[in-house]
C-alpha cells in the first residue's frame, strides 16, 4: 500500500493571521448561504443544463448511450466555480453574488472535423445562454484527447470479440475461458493508456484476463493492440498481439502458430470455485491465535457531534470551510478559515498519476493519469463501519458524467471525528522527589472529510483532516488491486512474481494538490530558507568554539506569509518549516508526463486562467497537454505578494 501525506503547519500560519496573543474579534465565519457559491450542482440544476443544451438546434446533441460514435454528445456537466476576485468581493466586501454557472463538455463527433468544446452555461438554476470556454493560449481540444465513454468501450468489446474468433481453440485449451461467443467462462480486458505514442493517435493495448473475482490479477498472457481512432468502428483494426513473450502481426498468425505446434503455450490451472487467491473472501489464520471473529475498536460520540454541517459548509472548533466533490477530479475545499481568519482560498486534489515499468507492451506503456478516467465521478457508496465509522455523517453525490442525466451516488462522502490515539499535548510536572505538581493533557482528535475514487483496479481513499490546534492535513491511501501483468522470466527485471503467472510491476504513485494560501490577505510571498551548521565563538567561554562541521543539511524550509502584515506582537514570525525537500527537475528529453511529477513543491503566481494543473484530456494526449503546468513555472514571473502552491 502506498501512502502520501501532505501537511501544512497552519497553526503557526494562524498566528500570522491573527497577530495577537489573545482572540481578536476579526472576521467571522461566513453564513452557509455564502458557502453555497462553491456548492456542487444539484440534480435539478444538472437536469436544467442538459435540457437547455439538448434543446439548442445548433448544437445537434444526441443521447450519450447507444447509436453511433460519430455524433454530438454532452459528456460532462459540473459547477464552474466563480473567479476568485468575484468570490472574494462577495465574501469579504459585500459585493454582488457571483453568477452561478455550469461547465459543460461537449463531444462534437458528428462533424467533418470532430472536436471537443467546453461551455459556460448559465445563469443557474434556469440557464438561458452559453459561451465557449477557452484554455490558456486559445488551443482547440483534439477529439483524440477525449476520455473513453461507455459507448466506445462497448464498440471496442465488439471489435475484440470478432478479432478473437480465430483464437478460440488456443484460449479454450490454455485458459478454459475464451472471448468470442462466450456466456459463462468469459475473458474480459483492461485497457492501457496513453493510447499511442504521439499526438492524435488512439491505439490501446488491451490485457486479456479471466473474468473471475479480482480479474485484474488473472491475465492470460495475451495482449492486443487495437487502433480505434476513426469515428467509424468498422475501420478499427487489431495491429499487433503479444502472447507469452512473443509478438504477432495478426490473430490469424498467432492461431496458425498454435495449430502447427510451434507456439510456447502458457497453460493456466483451473481457478478454484472457493477461496480464489484474488477474492476478498476471508481466509487463513494468524499464528498467535488472538481473536479475529469479534469486532475491533469502534468510533463513538458519547455526547453527540462536535461539528456542524450546513449544506456544503463544514465547521469544527476554529475551522470553517466550504467543500464540493467535482466529477472531474474530486474533493475541492474553498474559503478555509480558522477563528474567522482565512488561511487558504482553495485546497484541492488535482491529479493522481501512476507510472509503470514492465516487459510486456501493456506494462511498458502504462502511465495512468486518473483525472482522465473521471477520478471524481467514481465515488461509490461508502460502507458504514468499514470505509467510515457508523456514527459518521454520510452525504450523497450527483454526477452527470458520460450519462443521459444526473446519477446519484449514495453515501459518497462521509464526515466524522476521529480519536488520533495521541494526546494533542501533555505534561507531567515532576517534583523530582517521586511525586508531581500536576499533570495536564488534551485528547487528540481530528475531523475527517472523506471520499473514495475507484479508478479501475485502484481504490483511492481521500482524506482532509482538521485538527483543533489549527493544523490541516491532506492524505490519500491507495488500496484495491495491484495493476499486474503476465509473468515471464524477462519480466522479473521490472517487478516481483506474486503468483504462478502473475507479475507485480514496479511503479510509482504521485498525487498533486493545489494550495492557494491567503495568509492574512492575498498578498502572500514565498521563500525557502537553507539550514547550515555554523562555527561561532562561545560568548561565555572565550576561545571555545562549538565543535560542529560547517556542513549544509537538507534543502531548506518552505515559508509562506504576508510580510506587510504585523500587529501587537511585532512583525510576522520567522519563516515556518512546512515541508522539507525538493526533487530536482530531470533533464530534457521525451517525457510524456505532466510536470507535477518532477517536483515535491512548485510555487507560482496566481492567475485566474490557471485554475488547474491537469485536465481530463491529459491522459490521452500527454505529449501536447492542453494544460501545460510547466508553462506556469517557466514564464519567469515574480512570486512576491501573490502565490499559489502546487
Amino acid at each position: 500500500m502506498w501512502l502520501l501525506r501532505l501537511a501544512w503547519a497552519l497553526a503557526v500560519l494562524g498566528v500570522v493571521a491573527s497577530h495577537s496573543p489573545s482572540p481578536s474579534p476579526g472576521p467571522t465565519v461566513p453564513p452557509p448561504d455564502k458557502a453555497s457559491i462553491f456548492a456542487d450542482l444539484s440534480p435539478a440544476e444538472l437536469r436544467a443544463v442538459r435540457t437547455f443544451l439538448m434543446s439548442r438546434p445548433e448544437l445537434g446533441l444526441s443521447p450519450s448511450r447507444g447509436g453511433p460514435l460519430a455524433k454530438n454528445t454532452l459528456f460532462l456537466v459540473e459547477l464552474l466555480p466563480p473567479k476568485k476576485r468575484l468570490a472574494l468581493r462577495y465574501l469579504d466586501q459585500g459585493g454582488p453574488r457571483p453568477r452561478r454557472q455550469a461547465r459543460a463538455v461537449v463531444f462534437f463527433g458528428g462533424q467533418a472535423e470532430p472536436n471537443i468544446t467546453e461551455f459556460a452555461v448559465g445563469p443557474l438554476p434556469r440557464p438561458s445562454s452559453y459561451r465557449p470556454l477557452r484554455f490558456k493560449g486559445g488551443r482547440a481540444i483534439p477529439f483524440a484527447a477525449r476520455p473513453m465513454t461507455l459507448l466506445e468501450y462497448e464498440l471496442l468489446h465488439r471489435t475484440l470479440a470478432e478479432a478473437m474468433e480465430p483464437l478460440y481453440r488456443l484460449l479454450r485449451d490454455s485458459t478454459g475461458f475464451w472471448y468470442h461467443n462466450c456466456s459463462q467462462r468469459c475473458l474480459t480486458f483492461t485497457d492501457i493508456a496513453p493510447r499511442g505514442l504521439a499526438p492524435g493517435e488512439r491505439r490501446s493495448w488491451l490485457v486479456l484476463q479471466r473474468f473471475v473475482e479480482g480479474f485484474f490479477l488473472h491475465p492470460v498472457g495475451l495482449e492486443v493492440l487495437v487502433d480505434h481512432r476513426d469515428p467509424d468502428p468498422r475501420r478499427w483494426a487489431v495491429q499487433q498481439l503479444w502472447y507469452n513473450g512473443r509478438y504477432f502481426s495478426s490473430p490469424r498468425e498467432l492461431a496458425e502458430c498454435y495449430e502447427r505446434g510451434t507456439l510456447a503455450v502458457a497453460r493456466l490451472a483451473e481457478p478454484p470455485s472457493r477461496q480464489l487467491f484474488s477474492s476478498y473472501e476471508p481466509r487463513g489464520r494468524f499464528a498467535t491465535g488472538t481473536p479475529t471473529e469479534v469486532h475491533g475498536a469502534k468510533v463513538c460520540e458519547p455526547q453527540g457531534r462536535r461539528y456542524r454541517l450546513r449544506g456544503n459548509q463544514l465547521e469544527y472548533g476554529g475551522w470553517s470551510l466550504a467543500f464540493r466533490l467535482r466529477s472531474s477530479a474530486g474533493l475541492q475545499l474553498f474559503d478555509l478559515r480558522f477563528n474567522g481568519e482565512r488561511l487558504a482560498y482553495e485546497v484541492s486534489v488535482q491529479e493522481a498519476i501512476a507510472f509503470y515499468g514492465g516487459h510486456t507492451p501493456a506494462a511498458m506503456q502504462t502511465k495512468y493519469m486518473d483525472a482522465g478516467w473521471g477520478m471524481g465521478s467514481v465515488t461509490y457508496e461508502l460502507a458504514r463501519g468499514i470505509d467510515c465509522p457508523e456514527a459518521a455523517t454520510y452525504l450523497d453525490a450527483h454526477h452527470l458524467y458520460d450519462a443521459d442525466g444526473p446519477v446519484r451516488f449514495s453515501s459518497a462522502i462521509c464526515v466524522f471525528e476521529l480519536p488520533t490515539g495521541v494526546p494533542l499535548r501533555r505534561h507531567f510536572d515532576s517534583d523530582f522527589q517521586g511525586g508531581f505538581h500536576f499533570y495536564a493533557g488534551l485528547e487528540g482528535q481530528a475531523l475527517v472529510l472523506r471520499t473514495t475514487s475507484t479508478v479501475y483496479n485502484y481504490d483511492y481513499i481521500w482524506d482532509f483532516l482538521l485538527y483543533p490546534n489549527g493544523v490541516m492535513e491532506a492524505k490519500v491511501h491507495a488500496t484495491g488491486f495491484i495493476h499486474a501483468t503476465f509473468y515471464t522470466p524477462q519480466g522479473q527485471r521490472y517487478g516481483s512474481r506474486v503468483h504462478s503467472h502473475l507479475l507485480g510491476n514496479l511503479h510509482t504513485h504521485l498525487v498533486h494538490y493545489k494550495v492557494d494560501l491567503d495568509i492574512a490577505g492575498t498578498g502572500n510571498s514565498f521563500e525557502t530558507v537553507d539550514v547550515r551548521f555554523e562555527n561561532i565563538s562561545n560568548p561565555w567561554s572565550p576561545g571555545a568554539r562549538p565543535r560542529v562541521p560547517p556542513a549544509r543539511v537538507g534543502s531548506g524550509w518552505h515559508s509562506w506569509g504576508n510580510p506587510g502584515r504585523g500587529g501587537e506582537m511585532g512583525p510576522p514570525p520567522a519563516p515556518t518549516p512546512t515541508h522539507v525537500g525538493l526533487l530536482p527537475a530531470p533533464g530534457n528529453g521525451p517525457d510524456p508526463a505532466p510536470a507535477p511529477r518532477r517536483y515535491h513543491l512548485a510555487v507560482t503566481r496566481h492567475h485566474e486562467n490557471e485554475p488547474t494543473s491537469s485536465s481530463i484530456y491529459a491522459q490521452n494526449d500527454p505529449w501536447e497537454p492542453l494544460v501545460s503546468f510547466e508553462g506556469f513555472l517557466h514564464n519567469n514571473e515574480t512570486i512576491e505578494d501573490q502565490v499559489t502552491a502546487w
